[in-house]
């Protein structure tokens, strides 16, 4: 955060609690809206504009951080490379892959499973170590994103059955779980500054792809249902929720940051009940608040 802000926005953008709810909502309107226009808009292409789009509207607000930053984030370049390949060429590029041959319910269970692979991949590289309060935060946090998702129902997830599509899904998973773990490397730059470098990387290192896919017969159409997609993923789940995620890591770290995945379910069975008139039921209400206490209790573990 810049020093120059405003004592409301340095306090708006210290709130954890708001920093961690917003990026699950973008996050999930993301996947029902890739799910719905799969049909039309290719994944790459989809993805390839998402960042190109979100790097030019952020450019005019970041360049004169970029410009202070510039010497920082040359001098840590292979970080900003990794991040830049794992969080945004991989993540939703391999999302998007698997949501044409996958069903939502399998998607939305393995992004459920991400703060879990998060802590571990924290463990793996850094050696964290998971203490006894918050690892049942984030099995309480867990049991209600699969009561969500199995809708109250075990045998749900007993006959849940794997599409070719879930193993682009579970990459996706895993990269985003990497990126996670891995932000504690990144330059101590402007989050303007850093997402404006990774946006234009993620869609460097995704138009070789972009251009196979077009010349191949996928190429990206001019349609209304097109330009507004892009035009929502880059604004909401690629502005909006990195700058708000990326905060959240720093202020509470990666594990605890990363149960707010969980909250994906949540916004995924109110938007479901919101817009697509889907009926209210006793799990929805079961699996928010086992959500809710979860992340409390992570939440209160970190601070202390």
């Amino acid at each position: 955060m810049s020093e120059n802000a405003t004592p409301a926005r340095r306090r708006l953008f210290d709130q954890a609690w708001l920093l961690m709810m917003l990026p699950p909502l973008f996050w999930s309107s993301n996947a029902v809206l890739g799910r719905a226009v799969s049909g039309e808009v290719p994944p790459v292409g989809l993805a390839f504009w998402r960042w190109t789009l979100g790097m030019l509207l952020v450019l005019p607000f970041a360049w004169r951080h970029l410009r202070h930053d510039a010497r920082a984030l040359a001098a840590q370049w292979p970080v900003v490379l990794l991040l830049s390949a794992l969080g945004i060429a991989v993540f939703n590029t391999f999302l998007y892959v698997g949501l044409h041959t996958t069903t939502a319910l399998n998607a939305v269970m393995m992004q459920s499973s991400m703060p879990v692979l998060i802590v571990l991949m924290s463990l793996a590289l850094f050696g964290d170590r998971v203490t006894p309060l918050q690892g049942v935060g984030i099995a309480v946090s867990l049991a209600g994103a699969l009561t969500l998702i199995a809708r109250g129902d075990p045998a749900v997830l007993i006959g849940l059955q794997l599409a070719a599509g879930d193993l682009w899904v579970l990459a996706a998973v895993l990269g985003y779980a990497a990126y996670t773990a891995l932000l504690r490397r990144r330059p101590t730059v402007h989050g303007l500054s850093f997402i404006a470098v990774t946006f234009a990387g993620g869609a460097a290192m995704l138009l070789p792809f972009y251009l196979w896919e077009s010349v191949g017969g996928n190429p990206m159409p001019i349609t209304p249902t097109a330009l507004g997609a892009v035009a929502y993923v880059a604004l909401f789940p690629s502005i909006a929720a990195y700058l708000c995620f990326n905060r959240a890591v720093a202020l509470v770290g990666a594990n605890t940051a990363g149960m707010c995945i969980h909250l994906m379910p949540v916004f995924g069975s109110i938007l479901a009940i919101l817009f697509l008139g889907e009926q209210p039921h006793l799990y929805h209400a079961a699996g928010i608040g086992l959500i809710a206490a979860g992340i409390l209790l992570a939440t209160r573990r970190a601070k202390t």
